[in-house]
């Protein structure tokens, strides 16, 4: 601590030079400082008392935006078909590629006005849902809720379930949001009130035979 202490009054006393602040577009190498390279191009070594800063172009393939002191390139981006994307534009020197999507695709994953990733547009909605809007390079296609009184399988708009009466049937089940009303000719009791029906002829029946044997009885009595 002591020693520190002793180092800082010896620098202030002594006047001993501080690293300088290099102006705009320049880099301190040490003590010095130097130009930086210009866009386009990379660092290959510091410049010197005798020397400027030397620099080497981007190879094909790679960029570099800004002034800077890189010694290296940065890779182009790919605008991968695998991925679903193609060139917006192409990489050069000084800039990067852009990618945009293919079509029937949107962008889940943008930067910098391009796309990174993307994603197939749904083709159809669940049961019950329509395609309220076809989806775009930004976004997917968009699904809404059946209104009430209406039904879609989600592959076409919502139709009004149909009213049995209108068509002379009756109601035998009645529509949901994904499916339409069901109609018949009979109604949905009407198994139930043909089994009553027919239950009671045969009781009416039974009882009847019945009364028949007790008078054929009677008869031979007498």
């Amino acid at each position: 601590m002591f020693l520190q202490f002793i180092l800082i009054i010896s620098t202030l006393y002594f006047g001993v030079d501080s690293p300088p602040i290099c102006p705009l577009y320049e880099y301190r190498a040490g003590l010095d400082c130097c130009p930086l390279c210009p866009p386009g191009w990379h660092l290959v070594k510091d410049c010197t008392e005798r020397s400027i800063t030397k620099c080497s172009r981007c190879p094909d393939g790679t960029f570099q935006a800004g002034y800077n002191e890189q010694k290296q390139c940065s890779n182009c981006t790919k605008c991968d078909a695998g991925l679903s994307l193609k060139v917006k534009r192409l990489c050069s020197s000084t800039s990067d590629a852009v990618c945009e999507v293919l079509d029937g695709f949107f962008c889940s994953d943008s930067n910098g006005g391009g796309c990174r990733a993307a994603q197939r547009h749904r083709l159809s909605c669940s049961p019950g849902h329509y395609i309220g809007q076809r989806g775009t390079a930004d976004k997917d296609t968009e699904c809404l809720h059946c209104t009430d009184g209406t039904f879609s399988d989600g592959t076409s708009s919502c139709q009004p379930h149909t009213t049995c009466e209108s068509v002379g049937l009756n109601l035998m089940k009645p529509g949901t949001d994904s499916t339409d009303s069901e109609c018949g000719e009979h109604g949905p009791h009407a198994g139930l009130v043909a089994g009553i029906v027919i239950t009671g002829v045969i009781l009416g029946s039974n009882n009847h035979s019945h009364y028949s044997e007790e008078e054929n009885k009677r008869s031979v009595l007498h």
